[in-house]
């Protein structure tokens, strides 16, 4: 097949990426009648996904994953979620609230998942679906760029395949999008932009589970965890009950890890062995998978105008994801943008103007209220007040005297702050500054709470063997990933900040060494790409040109 522009296959639409996003778009594209082709890079959709597993379903979404394939939630989802909890920690001390205001606000459902199966699911109906219409599923597939004739955008290049030219290219490729970033939509920039969470898979027999968290076979619990457990990092951790396994990780914010120099995995241990975690663990750890990835801070990056040319982008690439304290929606942000692209290219069907149906899906992303739940405008205003350094520094100064402890510690405060953890309003102004995410959770955990006295002897895998369970597909030959400058000015966070590296540890990715040079001692930094589970945390951190590995290659979740 050639590639020249006579020869081109051309398609309506080329969806990029089976995760959730692009899997919502496919199937909304195929129920107008569009001949849509979907290309994933995986052997299977969801080999390649990471998420921390919780999938909502808002009464005010115009779509949600059961709307568009029926079925879901009994043949692709774990658990639903009927209770929910923070807990608020200060050494050995926990004070929990319920949060089932906030966890049902404007929720219809909300349902644990693990992406493997839930991403393969949805590849078979989606692929059932497009070949209907022309079109299919192909894996195994790389999309490494956009294809442009004259300066304007009319399709895509693979690594397998020759380029493919398209009316409409919708971009799912995830939070690392060489989509995005090749139609300048995206930059690895600023890493107060992002957040990296990490993940254990935790195996665990359904009546135990049900035992333990106390649940009916048809219930599912959630936890999130903050205060001092983490030291000084601006982030948490949480616990999810699946059918058989728990989800346990942690989420960060990246520039909070790499100036405190926290190692990923360290934090997730430190919540693994934490005496709170004793009850639900037991005796027996069994971790079945360890893996990571970025997500983006919707506030912050959420595309307003998520669109050009022909190419508009959906879910993480899009920065659609909503982490505003204990709230964390991000599967369900794709599903709306998936399916609202699709509207949107179908209401402008034939337009000439290229751009006609990414201006459409940004009207379509305002009006449906979803711009507004991932940018919402009172964070801005919170934001340009509360994460300034000489009010931020001024907050902690009182809340580490008495009066802060007295502040905090009275009954009317207890109820005060209850209140407050369920009100979507008041979450969605928190400034992102270590306040709200250690200084005060640690007091309320110190004043209000009660002294664990468990022992927990679960001892986590090291990072070796977490690493050595991982299932690897190596493209020999063809890092994916270049170091540019392997000086540690420029790239010695990655050493720290990458989930499979660490100080002291030489089998991961990034790793120091001590070379002579002209007679004086130098600490530069080298890379081994073999045990890289494809985050794209060095690709903010360190000095480096990072892409995909090709179709099929790279690192294989089971869990995800």
């Amino acid at each position: 097949m050639s590639g020249e522009p006579a020869d081109r296959e051309h398609y309506e639409a080329v969806v990029v990426g089976c995760g959730p996003g692009g899997a919502a778009a496919a199937a909304r594209l195929a129920e107008h009648g569009v001949e849509t082709l979907v290309l994933e890079r995986g052997v299977e959709a969801g080999s390649k996904n990471v998420s921390g597993g919780l999938v909502y379903a808002e009464e005010s979404a115009p779509y949600t994953l059961d709307d568009l394939f029926e079925g879901f939630r009994e043949e692709a989802a774990e658990r639903p979620v009927t209770d929910y909890q923070i807990h608020n920690i200060a050494g050995n001390k926990v004070k929990s609230y319920d949060l089932t205001d906030l966890h049902e606000h404007d929720t219809d459902w909300c349902d644990a998942v693990l992406r493997r199966k839930m991403d393969a699911w949805l590849e078979q109906r989606v692929h059932e679906k497009t070949s209907e219409t022309g079109g299919g599923v192909l894996t195994n597939v790389r999309v490494n760029g956009l294809l442009r004739e004259d300066g304007e955008i009319v399709g895509v290049t693979c690594d397998e395949l020759d380029p493919i030219e398209a009316d409409l290219i919708v971009a799912a490729d995830g939070v690392n999008s060489e989509l995005a970033r090749d139609a300048g939509l995206m930059d690895w920039e600023e890493p107060d932009e992002w957040f990296q969470g990490v993940k254990a898979v935790v195996d665990m027999d359904p009546d135990v589970v049900n035992d333990r968290f106390d649940l009916d076979e048809d219930e599912g619990a959630a936890h999130l965890f903050s205060g001092d457990l983490f030291s000084d990092v601006r982030g948490g951790g949480f616990l999810y009950t699946n059918e058989d396994s728990l989800s346990i990780g942690t989420v960060f914010h990246l520039d909070s890890l790499v100036a405190e120099q926290a190692e990923p995995h360290e934090l997730l241990d430190a919540l693994l062995t934490h005496p709170v975690m004793a009850h639900w663990l037991g005796d027996e750890y069994d971790e079945r998978e360890y893996g990571a990835k970025l997500v983006p801070d919707s506030k912050k990056v959420a595309h307003r105008e998520p669109y050009r040319d022909r190419l508009v982008l959906v879910g993480d690439a899009a920065g659609q994801m909503q982490a505003q304290g204990p709230i964390i929606k991000g599967m369900n942000h794709a599903v709306t943008g998936g399916a609202l692209a699709a509207d949107a290219f179908a209401i402008t069907r034939g337009n000439a103007d290229p751009e006609a149906a990414g201006r459409r899906y940004a009207k379509l992303l305002e009006e449906s209220g979803t711009m507004d739940k991932l940018r919402p405008r009172r964070y801005d205003l919170s934001r340009a007040v509360g994460e300034r350094d000489v009010v931020t520094n001024a907050v902690e100064r009182v809340l580490d005297s008495r009066v802060g402890s007295l502040a905090l510690g009275n009954p009317v405060a207890d109820r005060v702050l209850k209140r407050a953890y369920n009100s979507p309003f008041l979450v969605s102004m928190l400034p992102d500054t270590r306040t709200g995410y250690v200084t005060v959770p640690a007091i309320v955990g110190e004043e209000h709470g009660r002294t664990i006295h468990w022992e927990n002897d679960v001892e986590p895998p090291s990072l070796e063997a977490r690493i050595g369970g991982l299932t690897y597909d190596t493209d020999v030959g063809n890092p994916h990933i270049e170091l540019l400058d392997d000086s540690a000015a420029a790239s010695e966070a990655a050493v720290y900040a990458c989930p499979v590296s660490a100080d002291d540890f030489g089998g991961g990715c990034y790793r120091t060494e001590q070379v002579q040079t002209n007679g004086d001692e130098e600490t530069v930094v080298s890379l081994d790409t073999q045990p890289c589970v494809e985050c794209g945390t060095c690709a903010i951190v360190a000095d480096t040109a990072w892409e995909h590995p090709r179709g099929g290659k790279g690192v294989e979740y089971r869990e995800g």
